[in-house]
């Protein structure tokens, strides 16, 4: 790349961590600092490898099912929520619990209860296999249906007295969400949408920084590990909006032959990356030849929640 000029990164704004990643990362850290090791945590607390391995190190234990924590032991629950089941099952088993979960996500909860309650069957547009969605489709124990593309729109059929309304897994593409948005209002007209939508600000503001940034740029990175589904979404839209783009969580990741010939590279960071791995990776695109990093303006992101009450007295 040294013979192509001056070649620039283009670095997105916002990236990386927003505040319910930041919230539920500050949880396990309280809990080990207050408690000591082992802190169990019920699946990944959010999804990046790099944030997982730190906490590993500090003492953290990761579990598929509740049933690996010892009884009375300590257990944080994941930034995407468990269904109710799981919490009656931590209950059971007698575990002190810290719930990590996104007030945002929480949010979709209340929703999905409430209009189950009110005697809606709920469309839930999300991804099979998300925590998330298992958890937000686990606060009832029926009435709630999973819609993941716009041709699974075709096959619902309800009886015509039926009252629909549905929510949305919060990390999904607004864009890809509108479409099945757009099809669910047209196939049911009188159906109820959320009083303010559910993707989440950060999800948002991440995906409109791409769609500023791609035009700028011939290569887009994507910093956030393959489980991340708001990663995924950032490197496929900017796929869509024509750049080659690439999702990586370690430098080792990136191929010298990636950047052969490019002079604007963009990068950006999913919700669940943190910047002292963006910056790393930043360090190893620059051993390729690239000099200069500047950071395009956008949205500054000032929200914060706080920890759960149980962990803070």
């Amino acid at each position: 790349m040294t013979d192509q000029g001056n070649p620039e990164i283009l670095m997105a704004q916002p990236r990386g961590f927003c505040a319910g990643v930041d919230r539920a990362i500050n949880i396990v850290n309280e809990a080990l600092a207050r408690f000591g090791a082992p802190i169990y945590v019920r699946h990944e607390i959010v999804h990046n490898a790099y944030v997982v391995n730190e906490l590993r190190n500090k003492g953290a234990i990761f579990v598929d099912e509740l049933h690996e924590v010892p009884k009375g032991g300590i257990v944080v629950f994941s930034a995407h929520g468990v269904s109710q089941e799981v919490r009656k099952d931590a209950q059971d088993r007698g575990l002190q619990v810290y719930d990590a979960t996104c007030p945002l996500v929480t949010k979709v909860h209340l929703e999905v209860v409430k209009m189950c309650k009110e005697g809606f069957t709920v469309l839930m547009i999300g991804h099979v296999g998300h925590p998330e969605v298992e958890g937000t489709m686990g606060q009832v124990k029926e009435g709630v249906f999973l819609i993941e593309k716009t041709s699974d729109v075709e096959g619902l059929t309800f009886l015509p007295e039926t009252k629909i309304a549905f929510v949305t897994q919060t990390t999904l593409s607004v864009d890809e969400t509108k479409e099945i948005v757009d099809a669910l209002t047209m196939r049911f007209p009188n159906i109820v949408q959320p009083r303010k939508q559910d993707i989440c600000y950060a999800t948002q503001n991440r995906q409109d920084a791409v769609k500023f940034m791609a035009p700028q740029v011939e290569l887009v990175i994507v910093v956030g590990s393959q489980a991340s589904s708001n990663s995924n979404r950032l490197r496929e839209l900017s796929e869509k909006l024509g750049v080659p783009s690439y999702m990586v969580d370690a430098p080792e990741q990136l191929k010298p032959e990636w950047f052969v010939g490019k002079k604007r590279i963009g990068l950006t960071a999913g919700a669940s990356a943190p910047e002292s791995l963006a910056q790393s990776i930043v360090d190893r695109i620059q051993e390729f030849g690239v000099r200069q990093v500047r950071n395009l303006p956008g949205v500054v992101e000032d929200v914060t929640f706080s920890l759960p009450k149980n962990l803070v007295d």
